[in-house]
């Protein structure tokens, strides 16, 4: 599992969270866990267009928090153009 730190500012507050990737089980892509001070509090997951979306949210942190980072997360991963199934 390769992890890493993101923060997200939102209304003058800072959330620090750690991101924990681990191999989806559906197709061997990436499935994201959120931890905040080492408690796990989210996860999120690719749809079939690479795009990020809230899987779980025990923590309850709100959505827009979570959409914003699941966007830091898409920027820092950007994928593959050519990796993508054509119908």
């Amino acid at each position: 599992m390769e992890s890493y730190q993101v923060a997200i500012t939102k209304d003058t507050k800072t959330h620090r969270f750690e991101i924990g990737e681990y191999p989806h089980h559906k197709d061997g892509s990436c499935k994201y866990r959120v931890f905040e001070n080492g408690v796990y509090v989210a996860s999120i997951e690719p749809d079939t267009h690479h795009l990020l979306h809230i899987c779980q949210n025990p923590g309850h942190i709100a959505e827009d928090i979570l959409h914003l980072l699941a966007d830091k997360i898409e920027a820092s991963h950007p994928r593959n153009i050519g990796d993508e199934d054509v119908e």
